[in-house]
């Protein structure tokens, strides 16, 4: 993070700012229940293929991502300049790094509170997590800038069809739809990142694989996800009356999500994969849902209930991270309750929330508690005109 700005709000669209921040807050609430097992549906991945409201969150921050995107490169005039590509590559390097290290801080503090020392717990390496969220973000951000500004706008719409196409096939021949360790995704990302370096999870039958989620062939429709809100961003711009603005966004939304709904009996819409037809319907949906907000903040200007998301609009990555640290030292730091070593999230949970709200609802008390925490934070940041931008 290398600038902190006390400025004056930016004449964009609100409705920006609300619905990144909606991403956010959404992104923080499903990462942190009181417990995984007892989280209501909704608040959970879905194991392989389908869609649930948790899984929308993180391809609608891409969505505004790629929107932000153009209206950044704007003033390089989309031209490849040594400021524009060196905005780039430093955007792209300093967010995937906080992503490394928010992974290497879970490891660092999970090794403390197991009784190791300092050196041991630093130097986790051979089981460091190189792939994530953010580094995600940061790779998707990365090649689609400069998708945009080497490549005319007229041709983005053809690059975003060769992506998603040629991943398809990818997928198609390569045993992609399949949740094994035979999956195409997971071959490329063992060989080259190494299984003790990837994400696990379990099949439905609860055996172990080594599975990114965030793997590096599924990082290519990313890459599509970012540059359709990319044009989005375009069309926002170059239509200035609201009105025009919500009846375009909302016919592209409209048609980018039954586009992947109908695709779908070919192509699942899967987000462990981020299948092409999991990039056309949250896009869609991601598109309804900004125009819908145009039309309720900026046209209608009603504005007072978004108030609480605005402080995580304004100042998205920051609050993100701080959220994470958060839940990482809930887990961790530990304390002696009746003779046991208790860690904060398991007394939170189980004896101030659980025992009389019940497994479920004291799961989502708790990670409505840490959502809280993180607007606080966000909301000193924003009462105090602070803006930590990369």
């Amino acid at each position: 993070m290398n600038k902190i700005e006390t400025a004056q709000q930016s004449s964009r669209l609100l409705s920006l700012d609300i619905l990144r921040g909606i991403t956010i807050a959404g992104m923080i609430l499903v990462n942190n229940p009181g417990s995984w097992g007892n989280a209501y549906k909704p608040l959970r991945h879905v194991l392989w293929e389908g869609l649930t409201p948790t899984d929308l969150v993180f391809p609608f921050f891409m969505f505004i991502m790629g929107v932000t995107t153009f209206m950044s490169l704007r003033k390089f005039n989309f031209q490849p300049s040594k400021e524009s590509l060196w905005k780039i590559t430093r955007r792209t390097l300093l967010i995937f790094l906080i992503g490394l290290g928010l992974s290497w801080f879970s490891l660092f503090v999970g090794g403390l509170a197991k009784g190791e020392s300092l050196i041991e717990a630093a130097t986790h390496f051979s089981t460091l997590r190189i792939l994530g969220v953010l580094q995600r973000l940061a790779l998707a951000y990365g090649f689609a800038a400069l998708f945009a500004v080497l490549a005319k706008p007229k041709h983005l719409p053809w690059i975003i069809g060769v992506l998603l196409v040629g991943y398809y096939f990818i997928l198609r021949f390569g045993k992609g739809f399949e949740m094994s360790e035979e999956n195409i995704i997971s071959v490329v990302d063992r060989a080259v990142l190494g299984r003790d370096h990837m994400y696990t999870q379990r099949t439905p039958e609860g055996v172990r694989i080594a599975f990114d989620p965030e793997g590096i062939l599924s990082t290519i429709p990313s890459i599509a996800h970012v540059l359709i809100g990319f044009l989005f961003g375009k069309l926002i711009t170059e239509n200035k009356d609201n009105h025009t603005r919500v009846e375009k966004i909302m016919i592209w939304g409209t048609i980018l999500a039954f586009s992947g709904l109908l695709l779908q009996y070919g192509c699942p819409i899967n987000k462990k994969i981020w299948s092409p037809t999991f990039v056309l319907v949250t896009t869609g949906f991601a598109a309804q849902l900004l125009g819908l907000l145009i039309w309720i903040i900026d046209i209608r200007k009603k504005r007072r209930w978004s108030r609480f998301f605005h402080a995580f609009g304004v100042n998205p990555l920051i609050v993100y991270v701080f959220a994470w640290v958060v839940a990482v030292l809930f887990g961790n730091i530990r304390f002696d309750w009746q003779g046991e070593a208790t860690a904060i999230k398991t007394f939170t949970y189980e004896v101030l929330l659980r025992s009389w709200a019940g497994a479920s609802f004291g799961s989502l008390l708790y990670a409505l508690l840490i959502v809280t925490i993180s607007w606080l934070f966000g909301y000193i940041l924003y009462k105090r005109n602070i803006y930590i931008k990369i």
